[in-house]
Formats: structure tokens, sequence, C-alpha cells
């Protein structure tokens, strides 16, 4: 096995273990959890292949392995199934234990965005990676205006994003600093923060944003118990000391020791 896989194995461990807990349920939320990483991994696929191809990054073989699928390693193609399920995870939490509370987000703030984004592609039109990231930017930020523009004003979605984040500094800061991942000097601006590209906090936002907008339209359109869930269920958390998930749906009677604990807590 190589560290490449190994990594991945790690990342997605302890989400999948503790995907019973029994407020956040999430194992009852795999239906619009692994549509979500599909849609989106299959482009983001998509996308590396072509650009592996052309040469905007490459991989270290002696910590990837030999085995190639699409010109890409095993671990690569692991990466967006455990990275999204892990953060998908995290926004699972966060709204099975934070109270939401929306901010009013313009909609020509998201557009704005988006506007400067292609501009910036158009400008680094030549540097292989940068036009990619930039593009992806605009096309997400209009899809957040279009279709869920709340998801910007969500204090759970803001927080998940900011816990994402920080899962994204250590594996991200891991790939480029060892390297598993080598870019060409011609695709990206060069500008570094630590060991990471500056493209990739863009690159990382859209993977975010993307697989938690398409996990809120799954989860919205089929409610894990539709039997027991109420109107607006999917935007509402439940109230401290209910350990059932959203508004009540679905609940597993053995959590494991951990969240024993927390019950504990929250009892006193």
């Amino acid at each position: 096995m190589n560290l490449y896989v190994l990594m991945n194995l790690l990342i997605i461990s302890l989400p999948l273990l503790l995907s019973f807990d029994r407020r956040v349920v999430f194992y009852r939320q795999w239906r619009a959890v692994f549509p979500a990483i599909v849609i989106v991994g299959a482009f983001y696929i998509y996308e590396d292949v072509i650009a592996t191809a052309r040469g905007n990054w490459s991989f270290a073989p002696e910590l990837t392995g030999d085995l190639l699928i699409l010109g890409l390693p095993l671990g690569e193609w692991l990466f967006f199934i455990t990275v999204p399920y892990a953060c998908i995870f995290i926004y699972a939490c966060v709204r099975g234990y934070v109270r939401e509370k929306q901010t009013t987000v313009p909609r020509w703030i998201p557009l704005g965005i988006a506007g400067l984004a292609f501009i910036a592609a158009w400008i680094f039109r030549d540097q292989g990676y940068t036009v990619v990231v930039m593009g992806v930017t605009g096309v997400t930020a209009v899809l957040l205006a279009a279709v869920r523009p709340d998801l910007m004003g969500s204090r759970q979605f803001r927080i998940a994003m900011a816990f994402s984040y920080g899962m994204f500094l250590i594996v991200n800061g891991f790939l480029t600093g060892i390297p598993v991942v080598l870019y060409g000097d011609t695709a990206i601006w060069g500008i570094r923060v630590i060991t990471i590209p500056l493209e990739d906090f863009f690159y990382n936002f859209c993977l975010l944003s993307l697989n938690f907008l398409f996990f809120r339209l799954f989860l919205d359109r089929f409610p894990p118990d539709r039997s027991a869930a109420e109107p607006g269920w999917t935007t509402v958390s439940p109230d401290v000391g209910c350990y059932a998930g959203p508004c009540g749906v679905g609940s597993t009677d053995s959590p494991i020791l951990a969240f024993r604990f927390l019950e504990k807590r929250r009892e006193r």
C-alpha cells in the first residue's frame, strides 16, 4: 500500500466510524451523500485527467504507486471520495450540533465574485491550472447564487467550511510538502502559502461548496425518513438534549462511548 492510498484511508476512517452518532445519524443521510460525491467527483476527475495530461501537475510515483487509471494514481481517485465524505460529515455534524442562523447575503455578492473569477480566468488563460480554478470558481459562485443562495448566509455552512479548511491545510500541506503532487511552474501563479499554491484555496472552496450544495439538494429532496420529517427539517438543528438528528429524523439506540460522554455532559 502506497502513501497516498494510506492517507486516504486515514482521512475517511474516523468519519466512517462516527457516522452512527445518534444525533447526526449520518449513515441515514448516505442517500444524499454519495450522489453528491459522484456528481462532483466525476467533474473533478475529468478536469484532473486533462490537467495531468497537459502537465499542469504530476504525481511522485514512489509515493503514489505504479497503478494508473486514466493517467491518475489510485490515491487521486480515492481523494475525491474520502475528502468529500469527511467534509460532508463535518457539515452534517455542524447541522446536528449548531443552531442555524441566517445572515442576508445579497445575490450580487456571489455574482460579483463570479464576474471577478471569470475575468481572472481570461487574464491568466495561459496558466493551465489557474484558468481552470478561476473558471470553476465562477461557475460555483453562480450556482450558489442561482440554486441555493441561502447557503452562503448560513452559519452552519460557514462553520463547516472553516473546519473543513482546517483539514484542507493539513491534507494539502502534506501533499504539497513531501511532495506527492508536483505543480508545473507555468501552470500556476507561483504564490504559495507555506507549501500550498494559492490556487488550491479556490480549488478547495469549489470542491467543498459543490459537495455541500448537491448534498443539500438531495437531502431536501429525499429526507432520510419522510414520515418523521417536519417542514423545514433540513435547516433547523434539534434542541439541546435531543439526540435524534434534525427534527427527530432517525436515531440509534447504542451510540459509541465518546457520544455517551457528550450526552452526559449536556444533561448536567
